[in-house]
Parts: structure tokens; C-alpha cells; sequence
């Protein structure tokens, strides 16, 4: 099920909620290189993300081994990776297909490209060398997040798939924004 985000509430079935003031957000210099925990493939991300998100989706769940993942939101010509992937593909909740890349030594989950329109892919935030910085601009799936997990009340959230990531991406201009 999609539906599309706003900044201020949906009129669909699934509201982004949330909105007032947004945090605040310091970029680090980039490039910023990340990698697997074995250290067999590395990665350097030569420009700032579009957004980064916190999504609460089961797949996500079961991916981490942890209650939600955080997508980093880049152009795939910003990404340099050295070493070999290995990839597997998966029916998103949306009903869309996900290709899932991943460290075929360790199995360390890296990227994942979604169907979406562009040259644009997630990487998996946690696997970024240094993640002081990382901030989410909202929260996606909300509907099946861990009850003990506790969103701020004015953080951009959605319940389920997003139709599109404007309000998201607005969000992160915000919170970098309000970081300069």
C-alpha cells in the first residue's frame, strides 16, 4: 500500500503526521566511506544524501536484528565500492521488488535499490565508518514498529510505504538548514 507524503497530514488512509520544528543536522565533510563488518568490500559516498530515514517495516526488522533500519538516501554515481557484492531480490510490502546487496564473505547488508524512477539507491546508514551525524528525517512504517519504541511526537511519520519521499527530503533541507 502507498501513499503520498505532505508535510502536514495526509488525506489518505496512512497521514504523514508530525512537523513542527524539525532538529537539527550538521553534515560531516564528504566524502564518507563505509563498508562490511569483514572489511572485504568498502565503500566511499562522495556527496550528501537526499534523506535519511528511519523505516519500521518487518523486512527491515528481520534484516537488522533490530527494531527498525536507517536508508541513506543517494545517487548512485555518488557511490565508489570496491570488493564483491552479492544480491538477492525481494517483494517490498508496497508490493514492490527490492534488490538487496550485500558482503558475500560476512553477509553485512550494504545497499538496497528499490523501483523507483532515477539512478538511486539506500545504503544500509549503520554500515557509514562514522555515523555521529545521522539524524532521520522521519519515520516510514510506523504501523509495525516494536511497541517499546518511542517516536518523537513531532517527528515526520508515516504508516506505511510513502508514495513519494518529498516530505521526507523537505524534512532533511530543514534539519540541515537549521544545522548551518
Amino acid at each position: 500500500m502507498l501513499t503520498s507524503c505532505a508535510l502536514v497530514s495526509w488525506q489518505q488512509a496512512a497521514p504523514m503526521t508530525g512537523i513542527p520544528s524539525s532538529p537539527t543536522l550538521s553534515l560531516p565533510a564528504f566524502p564518507q566511506t563505509g563498508g562490511c563488518q569483514c572489511g572485504q568490500v568498502r565503500y566511499r559516498l562522495t556527496a550528501p544524501p537526499f534523506v535519511l530515514y528511519a523505516c519500521h517495516c518487518t523486512s527491515c526488522q528481520k534484516q537488522s536484528g533490530s527494531a527498525f533500519g536507517l536508508s541513506l538516501w543517494v545517487r548512485k554515481n555518488d557511490l565508489h565500492v570496491s570488493g564483491s557484492l552479492s544480491s538477492m531480490q525481494r517483494i517490498a510490502g508496497s508490493g514492490k521488488r527490492v534488490t538487496c546487496e550485500f558482503c558475500p564473505e560476512c553477509g553485512t547488508r550494504l545497499f538496497h535499490t528499490r523501483a523507483r524512477p532515477g539512478q538511486t539507491l539506500n545504503i544500509r546508514a549503520g554500515s557509514l565508518d562514522e555515523t555521529g551525524w545521522l539524524v532521520p528525517a522521519g519515520h516510514i512504517w510506523t504501523r509495525s514498529k516494536q511497541g517499546w519504541v518511542e517516536i518523537p511526537r513531532d517527528a515526520l511519520t508515516c504508516e506505511t510505504q510513502p508514495e513519494n519521499y518529498d516530505a521526507l527530503t523537505a524534512r532533511w533541507q530543514e534539519m540541515m538548514q537549521n544545522g548551518a
